[in-house]
């Protein structure tokens, strides 16, 4: 029998299909990935803002991780994102703690593309104690890196010193994301343990208002091309491939009126599988 490469996506919903959940999915459908889900948050937002946010009970988040990993569904890789709650966020580490998941890419989720918050200063604490250590990569963007980090990124060697800091965490692995950066080139530095000096990472940044959902899109990509067995370089080069090109071919369409979603069905690819 044959059986499909899997992504866990943990966290919360866009209405609007453009982030959250809906990106998760899309991504991993396009990349050739079977999507599945443990909804962390309910969101009324669009493509201008969010104007409210439901939390899902902690237990219901945690039944929907025991679903898919109990001798059922067990994921091939786990991306987190939006978890706006302390509860949650400790029920979320207690479950991976227990499952111990190969790949976990965190996608810190605090401010959105337009600029909203998403998460209550209660749980920050908690995702640094709770959820960071157990992490196997984690994306933040320059506020997220600098937010968790403790200091202003104002010149290159600032990207060090926020890397290193972050890795004190616990984790052994930090992908602080160039889009917040300026220049013509947006710039991804992989910090990883052991290692003197980053792997650098370089995209066009694209002149377009329609980048709603990328820090989604690319931690999930990640996470999809671990699950089909790339190593950690190799998964970033590839996932960056994609949301550049998904920006790009995104970047045509009008769709609402601030940050449109990007293209990922620019290419959809077949769901792959492998023999069991």
């Amino acid at each position: 029998m044959d059986t499909y490469y899997k992504v866990l996506s943990i966290a919360g919903s866009d209405c609007s299909g453009g982030a959250g959940i809906q990106a998760d999915i899309k991504t991993c459908s396009a990349i050739g990935v079977y999507a599945m889900t443990a909804i962390t948050a309910i969101t009324a937002q669009n493509t201008t803002g969010i104007t409210g946010i439901m939390n899902v009970s902690p237990e219901i988040v945690g039944k929907q991780i025991d679903a898919i990993f109990n001798d059922d569904l067990r994921p091939d890789a786990v991306k987190i994102g939006m978890l706006s709650s302390r509860e949650i966020i400790e029920v979320v580490a207690e479950r991976l703690s227990e499952y111990k998941p190969q790949h976990i890419v965190l996608d810190p989720v605090m401010v959105s593309t337009s600029g909203c918050k998403l998460i209550d200063d209660r749980a920050i604490d908690a995702l640094i104690s709770r959820l960071i250590p157990i992490s196997t990569l984690i994306t933040p963007n320059r506020p997220e890196a600098e937010l968790l980090a403790g200091l202003k990124i104002s010149a290159k060697d600032d990207i060090t010193t926020a890397a290193l800091n972050i890795m004190s965490l616990g984790v052994d692995a930090v992908l602080i994301k160039g889009g917040h950066f300026d220049g013509y080139n947006a710039t991804d530095y992989l910090f990883t343990d052991g290692k003197p000096s980053p792997v650098k990472f370089e995209s066009m940044h694209f002149k377009t208002r329609n980048t709603h959902g990328t820090g989604c899109t690319l931690s999930s990509a990640i996470a999809a091309y671990l699950a089909l067995g790339s190593d950690r370089v190799s998964a970033i080069i590839k996932a960056k491939k994609y949301i550049s090109q998904a920006i790009m071919e995104g970047g045509r369409i009008a769709i609402g009126r601030g940050h449109g979603a990007v293209n990922h069905f620019y290419s959809p690819s077949p769901l792959k599988t492998h023999t069991l």
